[in-house]
């Protein structure tokens, strides 16, 4: 399996690279991103690329890829409506379409969160937009598309947020993440586990389209 990946230096994409390189099925990782991963390995290359609403420049190299896994993501927490839109719904399809156009047999996964809203109706202004980013990335003519919602998430292996004060509390709270972890799977995974379910549906697939915590945990 060939990958691309989005959002490699993020906690969750920084995981999911950390499957990647370790599993045997996955052959060739591309990862595309404003900044390098720091990262070398025989599996990997890497695409440093500004524009995430145009891909032109880069297309040459997108083709051939069985496999999508987007991990880019920003909290909403202070940001305008318009801007909240913009980084989450208008850079995600601006991706998946170029994608859906070079390789129309990929499965494509996108991590979004617990609550996101399907009905596009909700109150929260981040589920409306992370419904309708998932319901428009269904409507894709790609082979298959998941939406990975993940609650809580735990980062292992030496993998750290970028986000200062969110890895304090990952650093604090650790023992405690562990233990909900194997006691409430419903709301609590780890990057491990969310790397690893990736890979899996991407290969075998999965019975529907959008994936819980539980659901992570189980694949």
């Amino acid at each position: 399996m060939k990958v691309i990946l989005f959002g490699a230096t993020g906690m969750v994409g920084q995981g999911v690279l950390r499957e990647c390189l370790l599993d045997a099925d996955v052959e060739r990782v591309l990862a595309i991103g404003r900044s390098p991963t720091g990262q070398t390995h025989a599996k990997l290359r890497e695409i440093v690329h500004d524009n995430f609403l145009d891909f032109s420049t880069v297309e040459s190299q997108m083709s051939g890829f069985g496999a999508c896994f987007f991990c880019l993501g920003v909290s909403s927490v202070g940001m305008s409506d318009e801007r909240y839109r913009h980084l989450t719904y208008d850079i995600t399809m601006a991706a998946a379409t170029t994608l859906a156009r070079l390789n129309p047999g990929m499965v494509f996964i996108y991590v979004t969160g617990r609550g996101t809203g399907s009905t596009e109706q909700g109150r929260l202004m981040w589920a409306r937009v992370k419904g309708k980013t998932e319901n428009d990335l269904l409507k894709l003519p790609f082979k298959a598309a998941y939406m990975f919602r993940p609650a809580g998430i735990q980062p292992l292996h030496g993998i750290k947020s970028k986000t200062a004060w969110v890895q304090a509390i990952y650093v604090a709270t650790a023992p405690l993440l562990t233990m909900l972890n194997r006691v409430s799977p419903t709301y609590m995974t780890t990057t491990e586990q969310v790397g690893r379910a990736m890979i899996r549906v991407a290969r075998d697939g999965y019975p529907k389209p959008v994936l819980e915590s539980e659901d992570i945990n189980r694949v």
